[in-house]
């Protein structure tokens, strides 16, 4: 398989009253296309940073960071947003959209300001709504943000990441928000696309989230601890196949100080 993502020894470290906070030392790991990928660690062990660091929302302080053959680090501001905007898509934890704009609007944003292509906007439209048809929430369209569940307005945010066929998706604790039975839906959703091909790297703090991944990497302290392989999880298994997962992925997590 190909290397989608690359880092070597990425470091990333603030400044506060002039003392230096080292968040990441030195980390390094790699994705390959069509892996679902999670980070795992405790609070302030620098999950999120990675992930910002890694897709380039944050600026490393040193190291390399490889996407699809190109160092993101040394790119100017604007070849970086470019990249992000046509070969990445974003999920929060927080959900955030324009509130002066319909579902679909929020959706299409992206596709209306990218320079790729030369759809017209009524064929961008006709994408965003078979996104929406396919995540199942075709029906809101039309609504504003605040008409709409946390679950649907997250599939929302789904849809929105993949309309400019991104290479990478990466998504900071998109569930970490939701009830259950909307997380859930969500990581089905997030399945079914990478079952599709998209590679997906992911924080998460949920071990039956981890679980479902191809891969889990457990920081601490600002580096990985540890990795774990679970190989793809495929919709056939049976709920007592995907219960062992679990606990796999649970026991793991207990012996690396979880």
């Amino acid at each position: 398989m190909t290397k989608i993502l690359e880092v070597k020894n990425l470091c990333k470290t603030y400044v506060v009253n002039k003392r230096q906070n080292n968040v990441l030392k030195n980390v390094n790991f790699s994705v390959e296309e069509g892996e679902l990928v999670a980070i795992m660690g405790p609070s302030g062990s620098g999950k999120s940073t990675l992930l910002y660091s890694a897709s380039g929302m944050d600026a490393a302080t040193s190291g390399q960071v490889i996407f699809d053959g190109e160092d993101i680090a040394k790119m100017s501001a604007r070849d970086l947003a470019a990249v992000r905007l046509d070969k990445m898509g974003f999920i929060f934890q927080q959900m955030f959209m324009m509130k002066n704009l319909t579902i679909l609007d929020n959706i299409i944003l992206p596709a209306v300001e990218s320079k790729k292509g030369n759809e017209s906007r009524k064929e961008i439209e006709a994408r965003g709504r078979k996104l929406m048809k396919l995540l199942g929430i075709e029906e809101v369209a039309d609504n504003d943000i605040n008409e709409v569940s946390g679950g649907q307005l997250q599939r929302a945010c789904i849809c929105r990441s993949m309309i400019n066929h991104p290479k990478v998706l990466f998504a900071d604790e998109p569930t970490g928000a939701l009830n259950r039975s909307s997380s859930d839906e969500v990581m089905k959703e997030l399945l079914k696309l990478n079952a599709q091909g998209t590679t997906v790297v992911m924080v998460t703090h949920d071990a039956k989230v981890a679980s479902r991944c191809t891969k889990v990497f457990y920081i601490e302290d600002g580096n990985i601890k540890g990795s774990k392989e679970l190989g793809r999880c495929e919709r056939t298994l049976s709920d007592a196949e995907m219960a062992k997962r679990e606990r796999e992925i649970n026991n793991w997590l207990i012996e690396q100080g979880w």
